[in-house]
């Protein structure tokens, strides 16, 4: 019994490092919303109490800010810049003087894709990340992703 109850212990301690040390899962989806025209999804997903930064941070940030590269393919052009679907907030740190722009639960990043023919090909590229709760902050991040297009 104690076995069980030790093997128990350490398995619930393996899963909370693994959410200390990495608080934000991503996944990644293509979808078409009209003719050769995609909408790729990238979607972040934090654990509780951590945040995610936006694209976009006032001038006196020091968080860093989501960053995505897109490897050029000649199959498609980008339609427009990478849109941010989810509640922002912006937190203000009087204490230091800093403000952020920042997500927590959940964020999409969408980006619209125009195929130059019918084809199948890949959106491929990564994303680089910072994330933070509110006692520290965990170094950036880069995620590599490849998603169908069809």
């Amino acid at each position: 019994m104690n076995k069980i109850l030790g093997l128990a212990l350490l398995v619930f301690v393996a899963v909370s490092c693994k959410a200390q040390i990495n608080p934000v899962s991503w996944s990644f989806s293509a979808k078409k919303v009209a003719d050769k025209t995609y909408e790729v999804k990238m979607t972040a997903t934090m654990a509780t109490n951590w945040h995610l930064y936006s694209q976009a941070q006032p001038e006196d940030a020091i968080a860093i800010p989501t960053a995505f590269t897109i490897n050029p393919n000649p199959l498609f052009i980008l339609d427009g810049k990478i849109q941010e679907i989810g509640k922002m907030e912006v937190m203000k740190d009087a204490t230091l003087g800093v403000s952020a722009n920042q997500y927590s639960k959940t964020v999409t990043f969408v980006q619209k894709v125009k195929l130059k023919a019918n084809v199948k090909t890949n959106f491929s590229g990564n994303v680089e990340y910072q994330t933070c709760d509110d006692k520290k902050c965990l170094p950036p991040k880069t995620v590599n992703f490849s998603v169908a297009i069809k």
